[in-house]
């Protein structure tokens, strides 16, 4: 009898993973289609970002507000875990340098695009 509580276990604990990854990968396309424009990383990155976003947005939940029961296929579940995945990849696109970019004359743009349309607009001024 305890092997088949031990594999019952090991099973759900499975489930639990895989339902995890799955979720998380979602969330992490859905972070990024929030907030579009040129990331570092790829499809690991995607999936990693939404597996972190998908726990510290539902744990974010989970801890500010009391008795909450969060699954991560519920729709408050999937906008707490999309909420954390943007959050994580607005300080990862902070932190990898995709946000600021230096000029040549010392001045802070937002987007590098901001930047290229300023100088195209500066050389046919010229």
């Amino acid at each position: 009898m305890p092997d088949e509580q031990m594999l019952e276990i090991i099973r759900q604990s499975v489930h639990e993973l895989l339902m995890w990854v799955g979720f998380g990968t979602l969330v992490g396309l859905c972070a990024k289609a929030i907030m579009p424009g040129h990331d570092p990383g790829g499809a690991v990155a995607t999936m990693m970002l939404g597996i972190a976003g998908s726990i510290v947005g539902c744990g974010s939940l989970l801890f500010f507000v009391e008795g909450a029961r969060v699954s991560p296929i519920s729709g408050v579940g999937f906008a707490a875990a999309t909420a954390g995945g943007f959050v994580l990849l607005f300080f990862y696109r902070l932190l990898a340098g995709s946000f600021f970019t230096e000029s040549e004359d010392g001045e802070r743009y937002l987007y590098r695009s901001t930047r290229n349309r300023r100088r195209k607009k500066m050389l046919e001024n010229t």
